[in-house]
């Protein structure tokens, strides 16, 4: 039972915790209602710095909260956070202009793999969304593109899309929203953002309950500014990725490997990068016998995968890969020029692809070898952050599953590798290795303190004296027998037996 003094030290946390938690809402509201511009973010470099630290302040309040106000706390700040990305047009991103465009052509039925947006054959969509396509002669804006007669929103007019089919899913819902609720444009988008964002939030929290983990690391999603700006300002799909490789991990660590394979494939089928979370879905599995229930949630994911393109597929061919190859030659992946800590090595730029294969392989067969099962959310974020870390991208947004694997196992210094990325489209891209170098240095440090815990408290459990055991009491003796009762001595008989 608490004390009179106790509750008051819990409230005074609470609210303290409280406190900081709006400050960080109102740098936030002020960060999106800056003007500011993707063009021009140099400018918000403080902006940014003072969301982070009071980020960081805000969750490490929260660790001292009482714990029957956690829960509350996290889910009232996860909406607080979400809304003030509501407050401008995207800022960082035009992604989401191509996500209601899939959805219009989708809701024609075309499919959106089979033509270009700038395609003759769409000229009357075009038309009939001045939203996504304005009519004048002035086409000027950071989120505006010219391709030929085409003044347009979109990124990359010329080529087809990229998205996977879960995601077109996701489009054509967003379109059809839109249309019936009277919204307007891309803010569609972003409140569908926010709702994933939230519904992340509320999945990490029952994850994290049904586990018996600490309920404040949901916290590091919920009041992440990488949510507010990646998930609801700019409303990039990774969002939906993550809600579902969260669900899918939650599923296969109790285990229920078949519920874990369809949301695991429909993750990938979303954005790609959810395909390395898989590993953590099977950690141990080379430690023990494996039988034919660990092949489900492979074999599973993969034919969701299959069924999820299927559709398209017969809809459009091969025409299904979209701009994905370009877009990986575009990258430099190809070559390996953007293997950005790699190329610190001073290999030839060739052997990097190769180079990058052997590492993730490597993670690949720690987590499936030394990985626990009851928290495949580690080896999860194990492989992911390697393969980042290999891939150094350019876009923070690429991190959002990284920011949910975090809040999954409470290993806070991986967030520095989305804010690597972060640091590029603030600083520039010429910042690649320095920023990543830097996100290295701190997972790696925080990996060693941990490493240090765990050998002092190791070391003081070793160290500390027997605890001294009471003294057994004697066992009870049975009670002698009268003689005036004891039977009489038998007569000892002699001779051979008859």
């Amino acid at each position: 039972m608490s004390t009179p003094r106790t509750s008051t030290a819990g409230a005074v946390r609470t609210w303290l915790c409280a406190a900081v938690l709006a400050a960080l809402t109102a740098a936030l509201a002020r960060t999106f209602t800056s003007g500011v511009t993707l063009y021009h973010l140099r400018a918000l470099h403080h902006l940014y710095v003072l969301d982070g630290v009071l980020f960081a302040l805000a969750v490490f309040l929260l660790r001292r909260v009482p714990p029957r106000h956690t829960a509350a706390l996290v889910l009232v700040g996860a909406v607080a956070v979400a809304l003030t990305g509501l407050l401008a047009p995207p800022r960082t991103s035009d992604d989401a202009y191509r996500y209601l465009w899939d959805g219009h052509v989708q809701a024609a039925g075309i499919s959106p793999y089979s033509y270009a947006p700038t395609d003759p054959a769409l000229a009357p969509l075009r038309a009939a969304d001045p939203a996504l396509f304005p009519v004048g002669s002035s086409c000027w804006g950071w989120d505006l593109h010219r391709a030929g007669p085409v003044c347009t929103h979109l990124n990359r007019p010329t080529v087809h899309t990229i998205y996977p089919p879960v995601a077109e899913v996701w489009f054509l819902g967003l379109y059809e929203a839109g249309r019936l609720t009277g919204g307007h444009g891309v803010r569609t988008a972003q409140v569908g953002g926010a709702a994933l964002a939230v519904a992340t939030s509320v999945a990490l929290l029952l994850v994290l309950r049904r586990n018996r983990l600490p309920l404040h690391r949901a916290a590091l999603w919920a009041w992440c500014p990488g949510v507010a700006i990646w998930a609801v300002n700019d409303a990039h799909v990774d969002t939906l990725g993550v809600l579902l490789a969260v669900c899918g991990l939650a599923a296969a660590a109790h285990p229920r490997r078949t519920a874990a394979g369809v949301l695991l494939g429909a993750a990938v089928a979303t954005k790609l990068i959810p395909v390395l979370v898989l590993p953590g879905a099977l950690a141990g599995v080379l430690r023990r016998r494996p039988s034919w229930r660990d092949a489900l949630v492979p074999v599973v994911a993969g034919l969701t995968f299959l069924l999820c393109y299927l559709p398209y597929v017969l809809a459009s061919g091969p025409a299904v890969l979209g701009y994905l190859p370009g877009y990986l030659k575009e990258e430099g992946y190809d070559q390996g020029t953007r293997f950005g800590l790699l190329n610190l090595l001073g290999l030839p730029q060739q052997y990097l692809p190769v180079l990058v294969a052997a590492v993730l392989l490597a993670a690949v067969l720690l987590v499936l070898r030394n990985g626990d099962p009851a928290r495949p959310w580690r080896g999860a974020l194990t492989v992911t952050g390697t393969a980042l870390f290999l891939a150094a991208p350019g876009y923070p947004w690429y991190g959002l599953l990284v920011v949910g694997l975090v809040a999954l196992d409470g290993d806070w210094e991986w967030l520095a590798l989305p804010a690597a990325a972060e640091v590029m489209i603030v600083l520039g891209r010429e910042l690649q290795q320095q920023a990543y170098a830097g996100a290295l240095c701190v997972v790696l440090a925080g990996a060693a303190l941990r490493a240090l815990a765990r050998t002092a408290d190791l070391g003081a459990a070793l160290s500390a004296p027997a605890v001294p055991q009471p003294a057994p009491w004697p066992a009870p003796q049975p009670a002698p027998v009268p003689a005036a009762t004891a039977p009489a001595p038998s007569p000892i008989r002699t001779g051979s037996f008859r």
